[in-house]
């Protein structure tokens, strides 16, 4: 589909839960999430109705997160379906891999075609620092698991925290040196508990890089339905380079994607609290058309930018564990 500003929109990040096993400080606070009722999370049922309702509309690709989607039951089921649907090209998830491993048989037959790893660092002390928990071996498990596997799309998510795990940019660095992965870093967007702290600039990031590697060159990404990331390939590195970095360099004219929270509230945009209550409509009597024509005019309506630097009364107050990671 082809919004007002004729982006071309085919990617959704849907997200099947707000519980997590980790208390990142950069997501979510000390004592957890804001409890929600089970009955407010979409069912899978109306998951795979409102992606096959997506994809006459032109969504691809649909990228599923959270919270931590491995903590909802029977999820390879749901992206086993959703992979059955007709237009749909990709089903992708995020996961921060603590159960990764003992998941990741189901979910190679389950038909996933992307799993994105959240790692921001390498060593076991910062991690429980960052995450509030003393789990660093199970994401190590889970990703060593990935390369034993020979799963071939392997990518993993950093996000650098000034004097917390700034200092981790050459051993995340070096992962993709000897593995077929994509490292990318995640530029700190400030939502929530987020803004309480300082993220380390693209600019920097790369200087370092360059620094001790060598020239990063371009690399022309091929899939059409590939996110916001920028990637760069190295001298004798197998593996690839990754910026996603939204403020520094602000990529909304290019924007594909939109995003369902798991308790249905469609958004156009990440920034913004306007969308559409998809939970309300798919649990009321509309029939499929006017559910369709509701999500067209969402979408054809997305912003033109973020406005993440500028006051914006229409900005979200949702976390980042509540709008899908």
């Amino acid at each position: 589909m082809i919004d007002r500003f004729n982006r071309k929109i085919e990617y959704a990040r849907i997200s099947i839960t707000v519980r997590c096993n980790l208390r990142c400080r950069y997501c979510m606070s000390e004592n957890g999430i804001e409890k929600i009722s089970p009955k407010d999370v979409l069912t899978y049922e109306e998951i795979i109705h409102v992606t096959k309702i997506f994809s006459q509309l032109g969504i691809k690709k649909i990228r599923l997160t959270g919270g931590e989607p491995l903590l909802r039951k029977n999820i390879c089921e749901l992206i086993a379906a959703l992979k059955n649907i007709n237009g749909i090209d990709q089903v992708t998830l995020t996961t921060n891999g603590i159960l990764l491993s003992k998941y990741l048989e189901n979910l190679i037959s389950s038909g996933i075609d992307g799993i994105n790893l959240s790692l921001d660092t390498l060593d076991a002390k910062i991690f429980s620092e960052l995450t509030r928990r003393d789990l660093f071996s199970k994401v190590i498990e889970s990703f060593q698991t990935l390369i034993d596997k020979n799963f071939l799309n392997i990518k993993i998510n950093s996000v650098l925290i000034h004097g917390i795990n700034d200092r981790e940019i050459l051993k995340l660095v070096e992962l993709a040196k000897n593995n077929p992965i994509k490292i990318r870093f995640i530029e700190l967007m400030p939502i929530g508990c987020a803004e309480n702290f300082i993220g380390v600039p693209t600019s920097e990031i790369f200087k370092v890089i360059e620094e001790n590697f060598g020239n990063m060159i371009p690399i022309d990404e091929k899939d059409q339905l590939h996110g916001p990331a920028r990637y760069f390939k190295i001298e004798n590195f197998i593996g690839q380079i990754g910026f996603i970095d939204a403020l520094e360099h602000k990529f909304c004219s290019n924007c594909n994607r939109i995003r369902l929270t798991a308790e249905g509230f469609l958004k156009p945009c990440l920034n913004f609290g306007i969308g559409l209550d998809l939970r309300n409509l798919l649990r009321s009597n509309c029939d499929d058309q006017m559910i369709l024509s509701a999500i067209q005019q969402t979408i054809y309506n997305k912003p033109r930018e973020h406005l993440f630097n500028e006051i914006n009364d229409l900005r979200d107050e949702r976390k980042m564990y509540q709008v899908g990671g």
